[in-house]
C-alpha cells in the first residue's frame, strides 16, 4: 500500500479497505494571499500536514489528491488569483468524492481543510454523508485542532492571523521559504475588531467587518521560520493524537 491514493493499484486499495485504513483528504483553495504569499498557500499547507502525518503515523493512512479549487467570498476576487466555484458546487463536489470513497468500502475519512471559507460548507458535507451513508467522517481544521497550542506560539493572536497573517506566513516560511516575499509583507491590515463577540460567539465574514487594503487580514511581519516549525509540529502532534481516537 502506498501513501498517496493515486499511486496505488486497485488491488492495493482493496487491501487498504480490508484493513480499515484512514483516508486523509486535504482541501485548500487557489486565491490571493496578499503581496507576500503565493496563491497556493491554503492547499500547500493542507498537503504538507497530510504528508507529514503519513510519514510518521503508526496508524496507516492514505492521502487523497488535494482539492485546489473551492469557494471564496466575492471580496477576495478584488485581487487577481482566485480560481474557484460556487459554494453549492463545492459542497456537491466534495460530497461526491467522499461518497465514492465510501462506495469503495472506506469508512474512515478525515478532511483536512486549511481554507476558512470552507468550514460551514464542509459541515454540510459531513452531515449529508452521515444521513445518506450512515458513515461519520471527520472535518478538521489545522488551526482549530491545535488552537490552544497555536495561541501560545503566536504573538498577535487571532487579529494577526486571519488571512495571510502571522500564522500562514510563518508556516510558509518554514515549509517553502523561497515562495515568500517578506520584503513586501505589511501589517496595515491587522484586524481592528477586538470585541466580545468576535470570533466565535457570532459569525460575520471578516471581509464584511473590515475592508482589506492589501488582500490579507493579519500581521505577517510578526511571522518567522522558527514559529512556522513550532506551529507545524504542534499541528501534526494534535492530528496524530486525533487519529488514534478516531
Amino acid at each position: 500500500m502506498k501513501r498517496k491514493f493515486e499511486e496505488n493499484t486497485y488491488e492495493e486499495l482493496k487491501e487498504a479497505i480490508s484493513k480499515n485504513v484512514i483516508i486523509l483528504f486535504p482541501i485548500g483553495q487557489i486565491e490571493e494571499h496578499g503581496l507576500h504569499l503565493p496563491l497556493k498557500t491554503d492547499a500547500f499547507i493542507a498537503e504538507k500536514i497530510c504528508e507529514k502525518i503519513s510519514e510518521i503515523s503508526k496508524i496507516p493512512v492514505i492521502i487523497m489528491p488535494c482539492i485546489y479549487y473551492g469557494y471564496s467570498t466575492k471580496e477576495v476576487k478584488r485581487w487577481p488569483g482566485c480560481s474557484g466555484v460556487e459554494i453549492e458546487t463545492f459542497i456537491k463536489y466534495v460530497y461526491d468524492i467522499c461518497f465514492s470513497l465510501i462506495e469503495m468500502g472506506f469508512k474512515k475519512i478525515v478532511i483536512v481543510s486549511s481554507h476558512g471559507n470552507h468550514t460551514g460548507a464542509l459541515e454540510v458535507v459531513v452531515r449529508k454523508i452521515a444521513d445518506n451513508c450512515g458513515v461519520y467522517i471527520a472535518l478538521t481544521v489545522p488551526n482549530i485542532i491545535a488552537k490552544e497550542k497555536i495561541n501560545k506560539i503566536l504573538e498577535m493572536g487571532w487579529r494577526g492571523s486571519c488571512h495571510g497573517g502571522e500564522y500562514e506566513t510563518s508556516l510558509m516560511l518554514y515549509l517553502d521559504q523561497e515562495s515568500v516575499k517578506m520584503e513586501k509583507a505589511t501589517d496595515k491590515d491587522i484586524l481592528k475588531i477586538n470585541k466580545k463577540f468576535y470570533p466565535g460567539k457570532a459569525f460575520i465574514s471578516t471581509w464584511g467587518l473590515q475592508k482589506s487594503k492589501t488582500g490579507i487580514y493579519g500581521a505577517p511581519k510578526y511571522a518567522s521560520k522558527e514559529k512556522g516549525k513550532k506551529l507545524f509540529d504542534v499541528i501534526v502532534e494534535e492530528y496524530l493524537e486525533f487519529l488514534k481516537e478516531f
